[in-house]
């Protein structure tokens, strides 16, 4: 019974050549791909990625949509949030005028009953 034989240098280049060959050959015998099944294939690519760039330029319209509509409303809170707190400013300023108010009113009935019961 023969044990397994280590191929040779020769034996190996040899090989390698034959492979070489046989997949020359393979391309060589494959048929040519016509102009007509070429120019498709380029206009398919080109609609596919004309259909791409639609579907990215929408995608990018909706997100600019949908951040100017955020800054929007964030605007609006902000504003609104203004309002309430000159609002409460006001009110505060009112109720600080209201109550100077009433400690003169207060006052100039003290002074009154002072000046009366003087005279």
């Amino acid at each position: 019974m023969a044990g397994y034989k280590e191929p040779g240098f020769q034996e190996r280049v040899a090989a390698a050549a034959r492979a070489r060959d046989r997949a020359i050959e393979k391309l060589r015998s494959r048929p040519a791909v016509d102009e007509a099944e070429l120019a498709r294939r380029a206009a398919a690519a080109a609609a596919h990625e004309a259909a791409a760039a639609e579907r990215r330029a929408t995608a990018r319209a909706e997100r600019e949509a949908a951040v100017a509509a955020e800054a929007e409303r964030l605007r609006a809170a902000a504003e609104a949030e203004a309002e309430a707190q000159r609002a409460a400013t006001e009110a505060a300023e009112e109720a600080k005028l209201a109550a100077e108010a009433e400690r003169k009113a207060a006052r100039d009935a003290r002074y009154a009953a002072r000046k009366k019961r003087k005279n």
